[in-house]
């Protein structure tokens, strides 16, 4: 299909993935592919997709869609081995050559320009060292030169944010060494170092020094140690290193593939979201390592599935671009860096198309999602999460007690994208303005008498565990009021500003199915601060869509959407019940509802709330009923199932709830007393 610059074709429909076959993975590739190149410069060396400008300018928009499409494009050839892909292979030489030439007018943006060049330098040597026998073999030897002096500046340069950034200089001193340009040892074993820093338990990896566990753990520091390998040279630096980045990525994909709901959509959490289908690329990286523990035929099922949803919903869109959104466009889901070309990462999950045809996995016998074959239940303890999957209503729930994006002792609002206590993959958190300074879905707050609303971050984690079929985890926090700073920089991690202390509190989680028993206690105000008009507020899941029913009855409140209900219900002692809608704070829809119960504040008191999530026709009729026993505090629960559990409060924050459901006790003032600047 052939189109003039700016022309609107509309894209055929898209094949299913999940269960087809490679050509349906090609179809979807080429479809990408055509519909970008229509947005190319006239000399291809920028790729500028409709929309507004980025954060970072239009010389970088158009930078970062050509690199991010290249990529994808190295896949497609690599994967053909060359063949019928000559029209690519032109086009994108083309674009290399343009890229580099200084004199050309879409050239590429430099290092030394701006820092996003150091992102997207690594797209272009990773398909550069793809498609090495057909681009980089066939490029006249100025233009060579020219790309290795582009490259070069990352060489000793130690401005590189301690991120998944590490691994874009690693790529791209690998390539720039395998033809003969400038590279550092000392520079990859730095950053090789700092990527082991980031090595947390059962496979898992912060994103940096923060407590920042998304999707960046699986599209990124998972993804590159697997490709980094593979390329020209790299097999004497990698040393002995394959067989550990295997085992992690083999632990941390039988989690990873438990993080998708059965129709395909992954966990709406953490920062660039825009990625959308690149929740896909550590399932391939699965495939590519060989891990032992998850069938290629499973691994492919789950990448398949997510690619599926996306393209069910509309992206990419009618034009066959992949528009700022999730699933069709909705900007503020971006963050304050991201431009039109941003979203091409997806590409990152159709990496399996690198694999020729005759690679096992595409003869591999099709395995559904575990979550369309049974329950589950299972923590994360590194992230501090509890992970529930429902095969009744396909939905799968995160509790988390341990992930905010911040260093222990920082205090600052709290990021909607990361400090909520429950994410899933049927809701996603409120991302309107209001949702950065006034926490409110899936949220404990305490809102003092000008209405302010207080904050969690950094959060203490006291632990995420399953004992006898209950998921259980808590964290306490120091909680504060923030009057947040002027900012045009957000990146996803909650915004800093003057804090004010309130007090000491401690929020537990016991969780089995759609339900969470939410146990609250404010164990201690902060010197200064009064009781008298403070009230708890305590946010259940947020629904989202055209027109979401709600209502309320006595001490509890739900809200109802194509087939799924959230609820919330006072366990102890009574509250006030209510239903806050918004409007143009959810990528899901344009009215989000969150169920929420209020009650005046009192110091050592335990508040209970029964939480659910469900694809049951009501939640009002979930009945639960708490008890409390014993000087080390076990949780009796008789679950809206009927089931009765035992669960012993027993880790470091035990003692807080001792006794504390007989009588209230004095608030004894902790000594934190003055504001801050977080």
């Amino acid at each position: 299909m052939t189109a003039f610059k700016g022309e609107s074709v509309a894209t055929p429909a898209l094949p299913r993935l999940a269960g087809g076959q490679r050509s349906d993975w090609l179809a979807v590739a080429d479809a990408l592919l055509s519909a970008a190149q229509r947005h190319a410069t006239p000399g291809r060396g920028r790729i500028v997709f409709p929309g507004a400008e980025g954060g970072y300018g239009a010389a970088v928009d158009g930078l970062e869609g050509f690199a991010r499409v290249f990529l994808l494009a190295g896949f497609r050839i690599a994967g053909a081995r060359g063949e019928g892909v000559d029209e690519l292979i032109a086009f994108f030489a083309d674009g290399v050559r343009t890229g580099v030439d200084p004199d050309a007018a879409d050239r590429w943006v430099r290092m030394d320009e701006h820092a996003q060049a150091k992102v997207e330098a690594a797209s272009l040597a990773l398909a550069l060292d793809l498609t090495r026998e057909w681009i980089w073999d066939a490029l006249d030897t100025q233009t060579r030169d020219r790309v290795i002096a582009y490259l070069a500046p990352v060489v000793g340069d130690d401005t590189y944010p301690r991120t998944n950034w590490v691994w874009f200089r690693i790529v791209v001193e690998t390539f720039l060494r395998s033809v003969g340009g400038p590279w550092s040892a000392d520079d990859i074993a730095a950053d090789l170092a700092r990527h082991d820093s980031f090595v947390r338990a059962d496979g898992w990896l912060s994103d940096g020094e923060e407590r920042a566990f998304d999707h960046y753990v699986g599209w990124a520091l998972h993804v590159y140690p697997v490709l980094w390998p593979r390329m020209t040279g790299a097999a004497d630096l990698v040393g002995h290193r394959t067989a550990g980045d295997v085992a992690r990525l083999d632990r941390f994909l039988q989690d990873a593939v438990r993080l998708i709901g059965v129709d395909g959509s992954p966990l709406l959490q953490g920062r660039s979201l825009i990625y959308r289908f690149a929740a896909a690329a550590p399932f391939w990286a699965g495939i590519i390592a060989e891990v032992p523990s998850t069938g290629m035929g499973r691994l492919r099922h789950a990448a398949g599935a997510i690619v599926d949803h996306f393209v069910a919903h509309g992206s990419p869109d009618a034009d066959g671009i992949l528009t700022l959104g999730w699933h069709g466009e909705w900007p503020a889901l971006a963050q304050s860096y991201s431009g039109p070309g941003s979203p091409y990462w997806a590409v990152k999950g159709l990496m399996g198309i690198m694999l020729p045809a005759d690679h096992p996995v595409w003869s591999a016998v099709d395995e559904p999602l575990p979550i369309a074959e049974a329950d589950d239940l299972r923590a994360v303890a590194a992230a501090g999460w509890i992970v529930s999957g429902t095969r009744a209503d396909g939905i799968v729930r995160v509790v988390n007690h341990g992930t905010d994006k911040a260093r222990p002792g920082d205090r600052t609002a709290d990021s909607p994208l990361y400090a909520r206590i429950g994410y899933s993959t049927a809701t996603a958190p409120l991302l309107d303005e209001l949702a950065w300074t006034d926490p409110l879905e899936q949220a404990v707050t305490l809102i003092d008498a000008q209405r302010r609303a207080t904050h969690r971050t950094a959060l203490t984690p006291l632990g995420a565990q399953v004992v006898d079929g209950v998921g259980i985890a808590a964290s306490t926090s120091d909680v504060h009021v923030v009057d947040v700073a002027p900012t045009t920089h957000r990146h996803g991690a909650g915004l800093a500003g003057t804090v004010r202390h309130i007090a000491r509190v401690t929020v537990r989680s016991l969780v089995r199915g759609p339900w969470e028993v939410r146990l609250t206690s404010i164990d201690d105000l902060a010197v200064g601060v009064e009781l008298e008009g403070l009230r708890l507020r305590v946010g259940g899941w947020p629904l989202a869509g055209d027109e979401p029913r709600h209502g309320t009855d006595t001490g509890s409140a739900e809200v109802q959407l194509d087939g799924r209900v959230s609820g919330i219900r006072a366990l102890r002692p009574e509250a006030v019940s209510s239903v806050v809608v918004r409007r143009n704070a959810s990528p899901l829809g344009g009215l989000a509802a969150v169920p929420v119960l209020t009650w005046d504040a009192e110091v050592g008191v335990p508040f209970a709330a029964l939480v659910t999530l469900t694809g049951a026709a009501t939640a009002l009729d979930a009945r639960a009923s708490l008890e409390l026993e014993g000087d080390e505090s076990v949780a009796v629960v008789t679950w809206p199932d009927g089931r009765s559990t035992r669960t012993p409060l027993t880790d470091s924050g035990a003692s807080r709830w001792a006794h504390r459901h007989s009588r209230a006790r004095t608030g004894v003032p902790y000594a934190i007393a003055k504001e801050q600047h977080a």
